[in-house]
């Protein structure tokens, strides 16, 4: 693939759905458009069910690096040089793979920082303002920091170009309904159909509580979820209809939101997903010890519009309420919170996505 634009995207892994799947999403969605993409990661296993069993075939331009061995001269002298850093969520690019960059290339990459997804008022301002190094082996150059976000003036969400029509054929094509049928064979007429991926939230028992006795059926996701699912129910001597998924990949998680009548996501991809299949959702914010997330949580509510059962149902969620509150009743407040996700659906979709906005910035920038 001659003359195709390099990209090195570097990411650790916190939250494996969280940082690895928007850095996968970023590289499939770049590869897609003919870039070449190196994603350097400390830890890819993930990927084994996150990217598709054959992904090698279908996106050659993707090539999956560990992390230290950006540290190793010989491959990097092996390597072309690539036209675009990424260095994701705050981490910092290996001092060795910075310095052979200095000591061997004719000119500096364009270099960005991408942060993390808010709807905070100051992400607008802080969009695509330059940082210059002022020490380290490549003192004199310039990062740029890039935020995705959900109004003009930030860097957007990321979107393929297909996302709309491939949910439609889901649904036309009757899809849906198989799917449905496939995961919840039992699900009684009036049911909903509710996705669980989460941390180990505090109102998790309230869930499970309200979803006893009622045709709703409730479908864990591995992992964390399954796992704080498990703790909850040996505590409850009566257990709501629900079943365990197994590991999917990106495609087959969108299919699973597009799929349900609710959804309860977590971290950033899952809910920018949640947000693009556009049913009702409840979302999960990373936890944060000095208790920032409590005014990132405030703020998408604040944009999403949200009515109060939604807010109230987030902040339950998310433990930002008070103790004596309680979430919602599911079942009572589900068509508000349609009208509320499909309305902000529809501003996204104005937008322009991020992988767009990253490769016209990085066609018009000097770097």
């Amino acid at each position: 693939m001659p003359n195709k634009p390099i990209w090195d995207i570097f990411c650790t892994v916190i939250d494996n759905h969280g940082d690895l799947g928007v850095c996968w999403r970023l590289a499939r969605q770049l590869a897609d458009t003919g870039q070449r993409v190196r994603l350097w990661a400390d830890d890819a296993t993930a990927l084994h069910w996150m990217a598709p069993a054959q992904w090698q075939s279908q996106w050659p331009g993707i090539q999956v690096l560990p992390w230290d061995q950006a540290s190793n001269t010989a491959l990097l002298a092996a390597l072309p040089p690539a036209d675009v850093w990424i260095e994701a969520f705050g981490c910092k690019l290996p001092e060795a793979f910075v310095a052979h960059g200095v000591a061997t290339r004719t000119a500096p990459p364009r270099w960005i920082n991408l942060e993390y997804l808010s709807a905070e008022h100051g992400v607008s301002r802080l969009h695509s303002l330059p940082s210059p190094l002022m020490s380290g082996p490549a003192k004199g150059w310039t990062k740029q920091f890039f935020y995705p976000g959900f109004t003009t003036g930030t860097g957007g969400l990321l979107r393929e170009p297909d996302m709309l029509a491939r949910q439609h054929s889901f649904e036309a094509t009757g899809q849906r309904s198989k799917w449905r049928a496939q995961h919840a064979p039992a699900l009684a007429p009036g049911g909903l159909l509710i996705s669980l991926f989460c941390y180990e939230p505090a109102a998790l028992t309230q869930l499970l509580r309200q979803l006893v006795g009622t045709p709703h059926h409730l479908l864990v996701t591995p992992g964390r979820p399954l796992a704080a699912v498990q703790q909850a129910l040996q505590s409850m001597p009566v257990q709501p209809h629900w079943s365990a998924l197994p590991y999917t990949d990106q495609n087959g998680f969108d299919e699973m939101l597009w799929a349900c009548d609710l959804n309860f996501v977590r971290g950033e991809d899952s809910w920018v997903r949640a947000l693009w299949a556009g049913a009702p959702m409840v979302w999960q914010i990373y936890p944060q010890d000095d208790k920032a997330h409590h005014a990132k949580l405030e703020a998408y509510l604040a944009w999403l519009q949200a009515p109060d059962s939604l807010r109230q149902a987030h902040r339950v969620w998310n433990a930002t309420a008070p103790h004596c509150a309680t979430l919602p009743l599911l079942s009572t407040h589900l068509s508000d919170w349609v009208k509320c996700q499909q309305t902000a659906r529809q501003r996204l979709l104005c937008m322009q996505d991020l992988c767009s906005h990253l490769m016209q910035d990085s066609r018009t920038r000097p770097h």
